[in-house]
């Protein structure tokens, strides 16, 4: 079966198996919804944070609070799109540990697919919806000359953002393969990136800004993109065409990591071998 038929097989095993878990919880509809409000709730904690900040502060690292409300927002939105879609990847190192993996091995469907979907939770929904109307708050508040351009420029963000999250989802999992108990090694880079982000790269060292623009491209989630929207120096004195190149970080990102979590299945031994 060639690379398309592969890659239809697997949406389709996606499609099915989380599916299966939403039914499951729409049997328990109060408890959806509690549970999505409490992780809305708590992620909103974050930018409570933020707003606390500039209660003492006018600007951030010379960014106001719509400003850092943008970057927040958009990072918030792509983060919690492939937490949502993709984040169950974060379990791979507990089925590694206790052999259950090999049940998915078994199955007439791509692992990568089963593996994601497993435990789809869509209580997930909160940490997207807070996100997106943090965003939608900012966007509101900018001063900002909103061309055609840079309203294109949104969706390919949000959309790029959460290519180049679930490459990092996939590729700390490809991790886990060969360190089991290294979860909490790719919460560091997914669920922290995304904190990271929330800020604005000049209040960061330049080493760190470097890091995460030439070796864990994170700042083409938001920091690169929204210095074009809001018409701010690059970082790194990097050139203007960056804040469209996300589409293609993303794509690049993604390429790696199935080669990475190729390698990582391929090195896989059973518990029982």
């Amino acid at each position: 079966m060639g690379e398309p038929g592969r890659l239809a097989e697997g949406v389709r095993a996606y499609r099915m198996i989380a599916g299966m878990w939403i039914r499951s919880t729409m049997a328990y509809r109060a408890s959806f919804v509690m549970t999505t409000f409490g992780n809305f709730a708590a992620t909103f904690f974050d930018f409570v944070a933020i707003i606390l900040m500039f209660s003492r502060v006018d600007a951030l690292g010379g960014w106001s609070l719509p400003e850092v409300a943008f970057l927040y927002g958009l990072s918030g939105t792509a983060f919690g799109l492939a937490d949502l879609v993709i984040g169950s990847m974060e379990r791979l190192g507990r089925r590694v540990r206790d052999g259950t993996l090999d049940t998915l091995l078994v199955r007439p469907a791509p692992v990568l697919a089963q593996v994601a979907a497993d435990r789809f939770a869509l209580r997930r929904l909160g940490r997207v919806t807070q996100g997106a109307l943090v965003l939608g708050w900012a966007v509101a508040r900018l001063d900002v000359d909103w061309t055609p351009l840079k309203l294109l420029l949104m969706p390919v963000m949000v959309v790029s953002g959460c290519g180049i999250f679930c490459a990092v989802f996939v590729a700390g999992a490809a991790f886990q393969f060969l360190a089991q108990d290294a979860s909490e090694v790719q919460n560091a880079f997914t669920y922290g990136g995304t904190t990271l982000l929330q800020y604005p790269p000049s209040v960061f060292a330049e080493e760190l800004v470097r890091g995460v623009t030439f070796v864990l491209p994170l700042a083409f989630v938001s920091w690169l993109p929204a210095t074009y929207v809001l018409e701010r120096p690059y970082p790194l004195g990097l050139p203007q065409w960056v804040a469209f190149a996300p589409p293609l970080v993303a794509v690049g990102c993604c390429a790696l990591a199935g080669l990475a979590w190729r390698a990582g299945l391929r090195s896989y031994r059973s518990t029982g071998s």
